[in-house]
């Protein structure tokens, strides 16, 4: 009788506990629908300021230095002269061009009247033009101006010295003195390959700095470089950022900001993210009929408590589990509270 009452309890209890156990696994969850809405795709990059341009001064052909009409920090135009070599070649060459030039209209007068052949005249028609191009070099090698207007940020001769063309730069370039143009200023950075298709000529950007924080910069891109460093998957981008005040230098570190335009996107809050243990992995939940479907996502873009998702899994309309996800496994059984499922 005893072991009839026990085989009886037996056969009762499970059915007890399989209704306990559904209770449990069903854990209350509030869900919300994904939505959409439209962002600008921004990106931020840090950049490395650098002159506009920059030229190392110095001749092309050794020479003794006359003098140097620049310091550091001096302030040059386009064309002013800022250092004089040795003319003794210049004027040996001066003379001789001047000699030629003399003999060449008493040739013109001979050729005219057939009292010369004609290769002859060309030949000496040859060698004054070889003689004046000589000049001509010599001339921008002794008198050396500067290309364009900007400021003296290094000189490393004095006068009298001697100019042998050796590199005596940091960067491994011979020069009496470097010129760099500051205004405007140019801003280099490296960006990911993706974005490759969407950074065109002329986009506007906003850039900051650390030295003046409560202040942006704007600029425009103006060249795009056409490779793709292998190594690193990223391409280079100039910009030019006006620079009246002078308030930017080359070396400092800046951020620059451009929109690459507005699209639809799947927006979500943050906490509804989360990340897999020891991993760069990050998934979110969604609530289907009942069920918690974990799925991975990538997240983009974030606006305060809200983030940007992406996952060919997820679509606007979808009921995503934003609390009670915290210890929850894929294919659990949930149930919707707080608002529900509309």
């Amino acid at each position: 009788m005893m072991c009839n009452s026990c085989g009886t309890n037996k056969k009762a209890n499970p059915e007890t506990q399989n209704s306990q156990d559904t209770v449990i696994r069903a854990k209350a969850v509030r869900i919300e629908r994904i939505s959409e809405m439209e962002i600008s795709r921004d990106v931020d990059y840090p950049a490395n300021l650098i002159a506009n341009e920059e030229v190392y001064l110095a001749p092309s052909i050794p020479g003794r230095i006359i003098k140097i009409n620049v310091v550091v920090g001096d302030r040059v135009s386009a064309g002013q002269l800022l250092i004089q070599m040795d003319p003794t070649q210049l004027n040996t060459v001066e003379l001789q061009l001047l000699s030629l030039e003399k003999d060449m209209e008493r040739f013109d007068t001979l050729i005219k009247y057939g009292s010369i052949p004609q290769q002859q005249y060309d030949q000496f028609k040859t060698q004054i033009d070889i003689t004046r191009k000589n000049y001509e070099l010599l001339k921008t090698n002794t008198n050396l101006v500067s290309p364009f207007s900007g400021i003296v940020t290094g000189k490393y001769f004095e006068n009298g010295e001697l100019f042998s063309g050796a590199p005596n730069t940091a960067v491994g370039k011979a020069a009496i003195v470097i010129i760099q143009q500051t205004n405007p200023i140019k801003a280099v950075i490296s960006m990911s390959e993706k974005y490759y298709p969407a950074v065109k000529n002329g986009m506007n950007i906003d850039m900051t700095t650390e030295i003046y924080p409560n202040e942006t910069f704007a600029g425009k891109i103006n060249l795009i470089h056409p490779t793709i460093n292998s190594a690193t998957k990223t391409f280079n981008v100039e910009i030019q950022i006006p620079n009246h005040k002078e308030q930017l230098r080359p070396g400092m570190y800046a951020r620059v900001k451009m929109e690459l335009g507005r699209n639809s996107a799947l927006v979500i809050p943050a906490n509804a993210v989360l990340q897999q243990l020891g991993t760069n992995i990050r998934y979110i939940f969604l609530y289907k009929d009942g069920i918690a479907e974990r799925i991975n996502v990538l997240h983009g873009k974030r606006f305060d408590d809200q983030i940007e998702v992406v996952s060919d899994k997820i679509k606007a309309g979808d009921y995503l589990i934003v609390t009670g996800h915290g210890n929850l496994e894929n294919g659990a059984k949930v149930e919707a509270v707080e608002g529900g499922k509309n």
